[in-house]
């Protein structure tokens, strides 16, 4: 039953970071080669799920004031690239991680899709 639960929540995550991630223009989902979901912008991952974690890319600033608190942790293997990572995400930090979220997008898109980004955002 546990397992089932894991699933579950595992596949409610997923839900949750398709609808951020696939609402970014020319964001695409893969499943990479470890069986994690990896969203990308123009060949560049922006954010790696798997199991319960969810990680995204940051930058070295950000990730420094993320890691203040409590829930958030340098990504194995590529925090020390700026990447971000955290564990059963809850319901009320789905608003700061959506944030979070498209900022990743960002910083891995291509120039002209973040000015089309900040045309439609910031006006």
């Amino acid at each position: 039953m546990n397992s089932n639960l894991n699933t579950q929540e595992t596949e409610g995550m997923l839900e949750i970071l398709r609808k951020i991630c696939l609402a970014l223009p020319e964001a695409v989902e893969i499943v990479d080669g470890f069986g994690h979901n990896t969203f990308k912008i123009n060949g560049k991952s922006f954010v790696i799920s798997g199991e319960k974690r969810l990680s995204f890319k940051s930058d070295r600033e950000t990730q420094e004031i993320l890691l203040e608190k409590e829930y958030f942790y340098k990504t194995p293997y590529i925090g020390h690239h700026g990447w971000v990572s955290i564990d059963h995400p809850t319901e009320e930090l789905w608003d700061e991680l959506t944030d979070l979220i498209q900022e990743a997008y960002l910083r891995a898109a291509p120039k002209r899709l973040v000015k089309k980004w900040m045309g439609l955002h910031h006006k």
